[in-house]
């Protein structure tokens, strides 16, 4: 599925609060004629934070059809396809990785994208930037730059996370086998207080040594993010996956 994140308040329901799951399984229960329909999300987005490539499960008697559910959606949220998948398949704990993009500019910023890339004040220079990414690459606990949830690891395996430029817009393209809570953004904002100058260049990498998170760390703006895709094994593979994911893991595993 895909959907802009701008009038959303993130993936996960509240209450008397419009958010993209609520959306989705009160469309669903709704054209179906279910009392109630409950969806499993690859990863739950932020307010704000937009998906071009998100995925979700859910069991259901019938198989309804991407163009009947588009038909009843709001314009912000689309479902770009839907298909029978193994018992084993579950979106959350199957995933092999995500991917993430985030834009970002120091110059001017055209209304109509204002959504979507954040405008930056201050010069950067993205050679630092990249430079200083590079350093987090790898299997580490990332709890400097995580919100801890109660029974959660934080140990994560960052395997990619490249800047580039297109033309006065800088994008990160950012992905691991998973992401703890406001990880990317607080990736993003270290990066960026690096690139403007105000810490040096190995600074991030540092902060993996941390015990807690880190209240020097800035966590950049939910528009410039995109969750553009996740990747599942074959589905002879997916029960061994979930059962993978969910051990907690430890440094020394």
């Amino acid at each position: 599925m895909a959907y802009d994140g701008t009038d959303f308040s993130g993936w996960a329901r509240q209450p008397e609060r419009r958010t993209v799951c609520g959306v989705l399984e009160d469309t669903l229960a709704r054209i179906l004629r279910l009392p109630e329909v409950r969806l499993t999300v690859a990863g739950r987005t932020d307010a704000g934070v937009h998906a071009t490539g998100q995925v979700a499960h859910v069991d259901l008697p019938v198989v309804p059809e991407a163009y009947r559910l588009n038909r009843a959606l709001p314009g912000d949220v689309r479902i770009l396809g839907v298909s029978t998948v193994s018992a084993d398949f579950d979106a959350r704990f199957a995933a092999l990785r995500r991917h993430y993009t985030y834009r970002v500019s120091d110059a001017v910023v055209a209304p109509l994208q204002r959504n979507h890339i954040v405008a930056w004040p201050r010069p950067l220079d993205i050679g630092l930037i990249d430079a200083a990414a590079r350093t987090l690459l790898g299997t580490h606990d990332f709890v400097a730059f995580c919100k801890r949830r109660e029974g959660a690891t934080t140990i994560r395996e960052l395997q990619r996370l490249d800047w580039r430029g297109d033309g006065e817009v800088l994008i990160a393209e950012v992905s691991a086998d998973a992401f703890c809570h406001s990880m990317v953004r607080s990736l993003v904002g270290a990066l960026l207080a690096v690139g403007e100058g105000k810490r040096p260049l190995d600074w991030p990498a540092k902060l993996l040594t941390a015990e807690a998170r880190s209240s020097e760390v800035t966590v950049a703006p939910a528009h410039g993010l995109i969750l553009t895709k996740v990747d599942y094994p074959a589905d002879a593979d997916l029960a061994a996956r979930a059962a993978e994911t969910r051990n907690v893991r430890t440094l020394t595993s």
